[in-house]
């Protein structure tokens, strides 16, 4: 997917790519329930600010039981209830929870893992990253790629509605918790951008969070762009404070964004400088994007050297997250 490193900014740089407002946009448009979940203002005479000290009423917590505990939980499946068709090649999966009120229990960032076991084989076992919201009750969403000789992706896309898939989790990734970073910057390609999309939406559903985000989004075709329509409802609703830089290998001739693969310079362009205060730059997607950009993890646990383009425009070790 990533054999050439050449990229173009999606947008034009005239328009002050690492200038940010820190004020709040005068209007924002309603995002999914599904996927985000945003304060919204209230309309007519009751109008509601999560600032206003007016406020007399809160809305009550619901303690929802976790389906995900962690811990000594073991395995349990799942039952497949809805596939959604993407594209040529990916599926979203819904998978529904016994107790309907119950809701994942993930962390931001982390994932889950899922395991089944071919004929005849060995048991195979994968990382995947739900794109629902961690709050929503009653299943959870994974949006997946097919991929040649990939055991996993195959099972999945071959899944029926009904039938069952085993689960463990949640795997935890990166800590999160509202204004940890000033700026964090999301550089993915292909389906690596879930676990981008899960730490975005954790911060935009946070009134009290300011992150500004950065996404840099890399993929073959401009068909190949998974959660598009999610990253642009961000992008219209926070424009002062979340922008996404699109490039693909082969794109289309009317294509205005970017054009070959992440390149040295469009990051120089669009990341925030190495010496800004308290950034941080999160890595996922192939092997060879890995390589080129940051340098690959040596496991789980051990984050592994910073090299490639990052480390060679200054950026940290401790600056640096690879998923």
């Amino acid at each position: 997917m990533f054999a050439r490193q050449a990229l173009r900014c999606a947008q034009p740089l005239k328009q002050g790519l690492r200038k940010y407002s820190t004020e709040a946009p005068k209007a924002k448009a309603s995002l999914a329930p599904i996927y985000i979940g945003v304060g919204l203002a209230g309309l007519g005479a009751g109008l509601y600010r999560y600032n206003s000290s007016s406020a007399t009423a809160e809305a009550p917590v619901v303690d929802r039981p976790k389906t995900f505990k962690g811990g000594d939980q073991g395995w349990f499946d799942l039952k497949l209830s809805e596939i959604e068709v993407l594209n040529h090649n990916t599926k979203r999966l819904r998978f529904e929870f016994e107790d309907k009120e119950a809701v994942s229990g993930l962390q931001v960032a982390s994932a889950l893992l899922t395991k089944f076991k071919p004929a005849g084989e060995k048991v195979v076992i994968r990382p995947y990253t739900p794109t629902s919201d961690e709050e929503t009750p009653g299943y959870i969403d994974l949006v997946v790629k097919v991929y040649p000789n990939g055991p996993m992706s195959e099972h999945l896309h071959n899944m029926n509605v009904g039938q069952r898939l085993d689960f463990k989790g949640p795997i935890p990734k990166y800590p999160w918790e509202a204004n940890k970073h000033n700026h964090i910057c999301l550089i993915a390609g292909g389906t690596g951008i879930t676990p981008m999309y899960q730490l975005a939406r954790q911060i935009f559903k946070n009134p009290e969070d300011k992150t500004k985000v950065t996404v840099v989004f890399g993929n073959v075709t401009e068909e190949d762009i998974l959660l598009k329509k999610e990253l642009e409802e961000l992008e219209n609703t926070y424009p002062q404070r979340f922008r996404a830089f699109y490039v693909l290998d082969k794109p289309p001739k009317e294509w205005t964004g970017g054009k070959g693969f992440i390149s040295k310079e469009l990051l120089k362009t669009v990341l925030p400088e190495p010496k800004e205060e308290n950034i941080k730059v999160f890595v996922c997607g192939p092997p060879g994007m890995y390589k080129a950009i940051s340098g690959t993890k040596n496991s789980p646990s051990d984050q592994g050297e910073l090299s490639g383009v990052l480390k060679e425009l200054g950026y940290t070790k401790e600056q640096v997250f690879k998923f």
